[in-house]
């Protein structure tokens, strides 16, 4: 896919999935943040589901969705996107600064929104500030994001099992907060939603505003083959030599004629 393309899909994509959730949010913030839809059914199950077993794998894997190991994630990422130290070089500075400004986003919809969590006789973990867009959600989300994109750019074989266990892992931190007893199931929605239009944000402007010479996955072969310019017009798909070309071939080829009698035209001495 070009270079345009890609920034126009991920546009495209990012421009709905922000639409989807500024309607999520009116509609949260409309109720005065009470359960909507299936939330308090999927918490009742939830916390009439909980052995020990499962609360703490639920834990460990909850916890991989803040920290430090999302930024390790993102470093990663980069590493894996870019093929030249300068390329690799930047691309952590792009992921980081992707997984930070969306965290800052993030958490200013927060302090607008000021959605309280589920009642605290419900939780099973630990949890602080307001409920809307889940934080730990979002940033697995956009983690999971930043290393499918690598993945693909890079197309390692068996880059599809991959992006399924990386697109398994951001979905499962996001329910795990649910299961936990943290969130509502739309704080979870409202993440999903918000990672993946903040990452097609920054994926379109990075596709379509870096140089070439820049952009991760490109070596500086394609680069200088991608500027270099053909020595004759093409019109049609088809490369056409030059009149001038052609004229100097032919008055070579007959310069050099071998002197035979038997040809038409006039013979040229050896």
């Amino acid at each position: 896919m070009k270079r345009g393309e890609a920034a126009e899909l991920a546009g495209s994509c990012g421009l709905g999935a922000w639409t989807a959730f500024g309607v999520l949010t009116m509609v949260v913030v409309g109720h005065d943040g009470t359960p909507l839809f299936a939330d308090a059914d999927l918490l009742s199950w939830s916390v009439g589901h909980r052995p020990d077993v499962a609360v703490a794998l639920a834990r460990g894997l909850t916890d991989t969705g803040t920290g430090a190991v999302p930024y390790a994630l993102a470093v990663l990422a980069a590493l894996i996107a870019g093929r030249t130290p300068r390329q690799r070089t930047l691309a952590v500075a792009l992921c980081l600064g992707c997984l930070g400004a969306g965290q800052a986003l993030r958490y200013a919809v927060m302090a607008l929104v000021t959605r309280p969590r589920p009642p605290l006789t419900d939780w099973a973990a630990h949890a602080s500030g307001w409920a809307f867009p889940s934080g730990h959600t979002t940033t697995a989300a956009l983690t999971a994001g930043l290393l499918i994109i690598a993945i693909r750019m890079r197309g390692p074989r068996g880059r599809t099992v991959l992006t399924l266990v990386i697109g398994g892992w951001g979905a499962s931190v996001g329910l795990t907060r649910v299961y936990l007893g943290v969130h509502w199931f739309t704080d979870v929605v409202g993440g999903w939603l918000f990672a993946l239009g903040w990452l097609g944000l920054c994926l379109s402007a990075v596709a379509r505003w870096l140089p070439d010479r820049w952009a991760p996955g490109v070596t500086d072969t394609d680069s200088a083959r991608g500027t270099a310019e053909p020595t004759g017009s093409t019109a049609g798909g088809r490369t056409h030599t030059a009149p001038e070309q052609t004229d100097v071939a032919r008055e070579e080829r007959e310069d050099h004629a071998p002197d035979d009698p038997g040809r038409r035209g006039r013979s040229r001495p050896a």
